[in-house]
């Protein structure tokens, strides 16, 4: 089987930069093959990059090495690093972008990017995603051992994958925009009654007060703000036919209140 590395970055279709590190990698692993999960993350937003990053690597084979690069302090103090957990592998800065991962998995190893045999001579101060992560992740793909790559360190992890339970209820926050507007939160499924349609609950997310659940985007009205379980099992907020984040004015990090309407909720 070829090795696979997967892509996320915040760099855009527009210029070379994703080009470039595809280049670097082709020069040490060429039969890798390339996926590309997304290069329109909004830029510098380190959330959006973890939640997307999250729901799609469970679906990929075990060993596959996951390449992110959302890196608003490129060329600062933060780390570069490797981790190791779920059978795969991620490489890319130590600023939160990998805080799903390490979040829910209860083993996981993390390194520094220290070995000089595993990234570029003089490296770019702007550009480690060229220059330090991409060689990294080549070198894994082609069969080089995670402990080489440096040291053991103790990785930043931020608490965005976090709800609070209430008595009435739970607290979350919006994680991630999505291209058609859709508001996803990181309150998943197993948070919620079984029975997502009865409207037990309402969402407050912001000033908007959302008190419709749908099984899909389809059963609502146009126009009208409904709540609903997204494909990545995470709790939505959409508009059909409509922008749900433009309409109710929410962006990442906004908290978002569940409140059941019984005093009991389903555990």
């Amino acid at each position: 089987m070829r090795p696979v590395i997967t892509l996320l970055t915040d760099f855009g279709l527009e210029d070379g930069y994703v080009a470039a590190m595809k280049a670097v990698m082709l020069r040490i692993c060429p039969e890798v093959l390339f996926v590309d999960i997304t290069h329109t993350i909004p830029p510098q937003n380190v959330r959006s990059g973890a939640f997307v990053l999250e729901t799609v690597v469970r679906d990929f084979p075990a060993g596959t090495v996951h390449l992110a690069v959302v890196d608003p302090g490129v060329g600062t103090e933060r780390l570069p690093i490797a981790v190791k957990a779920a059978d795969s592998f991620f490489v890319g800065p130590d600023n939160g972008l990998f805080s799903w991962i390490l979040g829910k998995e209860p083993n996981w190893q993390v390194r520094i990017l220290a070995d000089s045999r595993f990234r570029r001579p003089a490296a770019s101060s702007t550009f480690h995603g060229r220059d330090i992560f991409a060689p990294a992740a080549a070198h894994l793909a082609r069969g080089v051992s995670f402990q080489e790559l440096g040291p053991v360190c103790r990785p930043r992890i931020e608490p965005w994958f976090a709800i609070q339970r209430e008595r009435d209820g739970l607290s979350g926050q919006v994680v991630h925009v999505d291209r058609f507007g859709n508001v996803v939160t990181n309150i998943h499924r197993d948070h919620l009654p079984e029975a997502l349609t009865r409207s037990d609950y309402t969402i407050q997310a912001g000033p908007a007060v959302i008190e419709r659940t749908v099984r899909t985007y389809g059963e609502a009205p146009p126009s009208l703000p409904v709540a609903l379980v997204g494909s990545s099992g995470y709790l939505e907020i959409a508009v059909n036919q409509g922008n749900a984040a433009e309409l109710l004015g929410l962006v990442e990090g906004q908290p978002v209140r569940v409140r059941f309407r019984y005093l009991d909720p389903p555990r």
